[in-house]
């Protein structure tokens, strides 16, 4: 299997969003690649409420499906929003190389793009006004806020943690 591009990925981790949307809850997908073959290794969506568990989240849940690997060093985490500082620690922990983004745009700060740029990963955030993927994600996070912003916050931790809510659009 040859590696496909971002945006076939991205709209895999889309995908996925949307059926976890679909389900009531938070519209956030991963997808975990192998660099060398293209092969999905893992992959899911949020599932805070699907699960009734605030640490799945699309990048933990295409961790988790991904199972037990010696080394994480050859992949490549798509997800459909910028990762919070939860799945920042994982994609650090774990080594993984590289983190395609969708969207940027829902996100409160850039903070958790730079922490994993000065830890040496490669972050390419795909651009809305070119990638229909990226304009999917970007669209569908922005209206799950509007729709359901109480469990919007409450997937990022809410009280204390209001300042760093992905801020309204």
């Amino acid at each position: 299997m040859a590696y496909e591009s971002h945006e076939h990925y991205l709209a895999r981790a889309l995908e996925l969003a949307r059926k976890g949307y679909g389900e009531g809850g938070c519209p956030i997908g991963g997808v975990l690649v192998d660099n060398d073959s293209g092969r999905v290794l893992g992959e899911g969506h949020n599932a805070l409420v699907q699960e009734d568990n605030p640490i799945v989240h699309g990048e933990m849940a295409a961790l988790r499906q991904a199972g037990r690997m010696t080394t994480r060093h050859r992949t490549t985490m798509y997800t459909t929003l910028q990762p919070c500082f939860m799945c920042t620690g994982a994609i650090v922990q774990f080594g993984i190389p590289r983190v395609v983004i969708g969207d940027v745009t829902n996100a409160s700060s850039d903070e958790t793009v730079r922490f994993m740029r000065s830890r040496g990963i490669e972050v390419i955030v795909l651009d809305p006004a070119v990638s229909a993927a990226a304009r999917g994600c970007v669209e569908l996070a922005a209206r799950f806020r509007r729709e359901k912003p109480e469990q919007w916050l409450e997937d990022w931790g809410g009280g204390q943690n209001d300042a760093l809510a992905p801020r309204a659009g």
